[in-house]
């Protein structure tokens, strides 16, 4: 009994446009649209041509994912700096679009996002001692990634 190949398999032209509707719908990094591509079974040299057309044509751009990345995670998921550094970091994202992609994020609405999640955490925490309330307050704020001194600062000074 043979096996046949349950992939289907894409011409350079098809996944051209493939991609190129892949990058239209969301932002990408370079590294999602090389697994996509992967994913489709294309060999090296297809995905090489592939993605130099997808830059050539602007719908690749790193820069311009790292923006929209970092405005995003932290306007709909109120990350901190550290955490969308970390997250461009893991996906290969160049320091100097990093750095651009934190200058889109105002500091006065960066403290507000900061001021309001530390209120709305420290409410909804109903731990009677205040070390664990304060520990778990902390912790919270560190995994959405605001700065350590922010954090210390904030929860050392609350009562």
């Amino acid at each position: 009994m043979q096996l046949k190949a349950m992939y289907k398999s894409y011409t350079v032209d098809e996944a051209k446009k493939k991609l190129e509707y892949y990058c239209a719908y969301q932002e990408r990094c370079h590294g999602e649209v090389i697994q996509k591509l992967r994913s489709l079974n294309m060999i090296p040299q297809a995905i090489d041509a592939i993605v130099v057309h997808l830059i050539d044509n602007d719908f690749l751009n790193e820069e311009r994912f790292a923006c929209a990345f970092a405005r995003g995670k932290f306007r709909i998921k109120q990350w901190g700096r550290t955490r969308i550094v970390n997250e461009l970091k893991a996906r290969d994202i160049s320091i100097y679009n990093i750095n651009k992609a934190l200058r889109e994020i105002r500091e006065e609405e960066y403290l507000e996002s900061f001021e309001r999640l530390f209120e709305k955490e420290w409410e909804a925490s109903v731990e009677k001692s205040l070390q664990k309330k304060k520990k778990k307050v902390m912790d919270f704020l560190l995994r959405k990634g605001y700065e350590t001194h922010l954090v210390l600062d904030k929860v050392y000074n609350a009562v």
